[in-house]
């Protein structure tokens, strides 16, 4: 990620809370004109700063999903063990997100299902069928505390 100055960390604590902001609205919080907000905006993207947009959807009730935390433990932890886990995860639109970690696990995986059912189906015939796994320990989400915030801009 780029050097940030105040402005652009500013257009950022912004748009984590307010992703659909139109940019006059934008540019006044910040004190820009919208020509060079704007101009702004298109270099946080254009430098990876901003890797894309989305939408928060509520977390489904207790009988309309399952948040699964899973810890995955590779063979080995070599560049083509990596690439291989990493590439499998990619396809696999169960899992939101994907963590490489240091500690006792590779990596930490967030998998969205409908039920324990679907994932002791998940997990037999796709997670632990991955590339390089040697182990996986899961844990099952309770509730979500807190969702979609981000602290790293100050």
């Amino acid at each position: 990620m780029a050097v940030l100055d105040k402005i652009d960390a500013h257009i950022l604590r912004i748009l984590r809370t307010d992703g659909r902001i139109s940019n006059a609205d934008l540019a006044q919080e910040v004190g820009l004109s919208a020509s060079a907000c704007l101009r702004r905006l298109r270099l946080l993207e254009s430098n990876g700063t901003i890797r894309g947009y989305t939408a928060l959807i509520d977390v489904p009730g207790p009988d309309e999903g399952l948040v699964v935390l899973a810890q995955v433990t590779l063979e080995r932890q070599t560049e083509e063990f990596l690439s291989r886990f990493e590439a499998a995860v990619r396809r696999c639109q169960e899992i939101a997100d994907c963590y490489l970690m240091t500690g006792l696990a590779d990596y930490v995986l967030k998998i969205e299902v409908r039920s324990t059912a679907d994932y002791e189906s998940f997990h037999k015939d796709i997670l632990s069928r991955m590339p390089g796994v040697a182990r996986i320990q899961s844990s099952f989400a309770i509730r979500t505390v807190v969702r979609g915030r981000n602290a790293l801009v100050k």
